[in-house]
C-alpha cells in the first residue's frame, strides 16, 4: 500500500451535539458522500463518524489499485453505471488534485480454446457496457502487448488503470473539512436511536443527534443496519485475499493488467498480475475466508466474528455450494508452490525466487440467505436512514458516481 499524507483534519475533539447529516464510516464510499453533500449544500452540517483510529484503514487502502472499466459488469446493472460514470470523474479529479494514475491497459487471457466461450460473453458484456478501446485480440496479439505472456485469445481493454484509492480517500477527507463538515475518528457506531425529528447516533465517544444518517460501514455494513429494524437480512462475510509481490528484476515481466477469464459462477476474478504507480507489481489475490472481519494475517482471529459467520445461514449454503473452490483456495493461500503454479499459467518463465509473500485485504461480501453473494450494490432503509449494504468492486473506481446517487437519495429524503 502506498504512503499517503495525512488528511488536514483539524477537527474538534467533541462531536457536536446536533448535525443534518451524519455519515458512519470514513472509508471512500463514506468520505465521497460527505464531500458531495456538502458540494452540492454547504449550508448542511455534516458529521463523519470512522470506528477506526485513522481513515481509510480497510477495504479503501487494501485493494489493488484498479481504476476498472467495466468489463465484468451486467449491462443495466448499477455496477455498469457507476463504474462508466465514476471512472470519468475520479479521472478528472485525480487530475486536478495533482493524484498521479496510469492508464496501464488490462489484458483478459484465456488459456486455452475451453475458456473461448467465457471471453465470448465477456466481450459481450464489454462491447454493450462501452468500455472505450476494446480489442478482441489473438496470440500474436497478446505477445506483442504482454511479451512474456502465454494465450490463444484474449480481451484488450488500454484504458483500464491504477490509482492509490487511499490516496484519493483522504482527498476527499480534505474536501469535507474545507467546506465545513467534520470528520471524527476513533468513534466506532454503536447503535442508532429513532426519534421524531432526528435519530440518535450512539458512539463509543458521545452521541449526535442526526437530521438523517447514511451508513457507508463496509465490513461492519451488516452490524450497522441491524441497528435498523428490517434493514438487517444481508449478513457481510469476509474474505481475505493474500498477495505475493514480484521482486525488482521480474517486473519487466508485467507491463499492464493481466487477468484470467471469470468464472461466471464464483464473483472473485481470480489470481492476476497488477502494476502499481508505486512501482511494485502484485500478483493475486486468492480469496479465502477471514477469520475475522479485519483479519489481514492468517492467524488473525476473532470468536465472535467467525461465530457470526459460520451461524449464518447464507454462509453455510454458500459454503455447502462452493466448498471445492473453497478448498483449493484454501490450498493455494498456504502452498507458495501452488500459487506459483497458478501464476505461471500465465508466465511460464517466473520462478519461486521471484516472489514473495506480500499484503493482504479483506473483501465485505454480503451473503443472502439463500446462499447468493449479492453481485450489485445494495441500498436499505427506513424514513431517513440510508444503509450502503453491499458494495462491491467497483466502488473504488465509481466512489464518485455512487456519491452523487446516495446524496441525492439523502437531499429528496431531507427536504421531504
Amino acid at each position: 500500500m502506498t504512503n499517503a499524507p495525512a488528511p488536514a483534519t483539524d477537527q474538534p475533539e467533541h462531536l457536536p451535539g446536533s448535525c443534518d447529516v451524519a455519515v458512519i464510516g470514513g472509508g471512500i464510499l463514506g468520505l465521497a458522500t460527505a464531500r458531495e453533500l456538502l458540494y452540492r449544500r454547504p449550508d448542511l452540517r455534516v458529521v463523519v463518524l470512522e470506528r477506526e483510529a485513522e481513515l481509510a484503514t480497510h477495504q479503501s487502502g487494501h485493494n489493488s489499485g484498479v481504476l476498472h472499466a467495466g468489463l465484468y459488469y451486467p449491462p443495466g446493472s448499477r455496477k455498469a453505471a457507476y463504474c462508466r460514470d465514476g471512472k470519468a470523474a475520479l479521472e478528472t479529479y485525480a487530475t486536478e488534485r495533482g493524484i498521479p494514475f496510469q492508464r496501464c491497459g488490462k489484458l483478459v487471457v484465456a488459456l486455452n480454446e475451453g475458456e473461448l466461450p467465457a471471453l465470448a460473453r465477456l466481450q459481450e458484456r464489454a462491447e454493450a457496457n462501452q468500455v472505450p478501446g476494446l480489442e478482441r485480440v489473438g496470440a500474436e496479439r497478446i505477445r506483442e502487448i504482454e511479451p512474456h505472456v502465454l494465450g490463444v485469445a484474449g480481451l484488450w481493454s488500454p484504458g483500464t488503470g491504477i490509482i492509490d484509492f487511499r490516496r484519493v480517500a483522504l482527498a476527499y477527507a480534505d474536501d469535507v473539512v474545507a467546506a465545513g463538515g467534520s470528520v471524527h475518528t476513533s468513534h466506532e457506531v454503536t447503535d442508532l436511536v429513532p426519534g421524531h425529528a432526528a435519530t440518535t447516533v450512539v458512539t463509543s465517544r458521545g452521541d449526535v443527534d442526526a437530521r438523517l444518517v447514511i451508513s457507508c460501514a463496509g465490513l461492519w455494513a451488516d452490524v450497522v443496519a441491524r441497528m435498523t429494524p428490517g434493514a438487517g437480512r444481508e449478513r457481510i462475510v469476509p474474505f481475505r485475499g493474500d498477495y505475493y509481490t514480484l521482486t525488482p528484476d521480474a517486473r519487466s515481466l508485467v507491463r499492464g493488467l493481466i487477468y484470467p477469464v471469470p468464472d461466471p459462477r464464483f464473483p472473485f476474478l481470480g489470481v492476476h498480475f497488477t502494476p502499481r504507480v508505486d512501482g511494485e507489481v502484485w500478483a493475486g489475490p486468492n480469496a479465502v475466508l477471514a477469520f475475522a472481519r479485519t483479519g489481514y494475517r492468517r492467524r488473525d482471529v476473532d470468536l465472535g466474528d467467525l461465530a457470526s459467520t459460520l451461524t449464518s445461514r447464507g454462509f453455510l449454503r454458500l459454503a455447502a455450494r462452493f466448498w471445492r473452490t473453497g478448498a483449493a483456495e484454501m490450498w493455494r493461500d498456504w502452498s507458495k508452490g501452488a500459487f506459483l503454479s497458478e501464476l505461471q499459467r500465465f508466465i511460464p518463465e517466473l520462478r519461486a525466487d521471484q516472489i514473495s509473500f506480500g499484503p493482504s485485504g479483506i473483501r465485505a461480501q454480503a451473503v443472502d440467505l439463500d446462499g447468493s453473494m449479492v453481485d450489485d450494490f445494495r441500498f436499505r432503509g427506513v424514513d431517513r436512514i440510508i444503509h450502503v449494504v453491499n458494495a462491491p468492486s467497483p466502488a473504488a473506481t465509481s466512489s464518485l458516481a455512487i456519491a452523487a446517487d446516495v446524496a441525492g437519495r439523502a437531499l429528496e429524503r431531507l427536504d421531504a
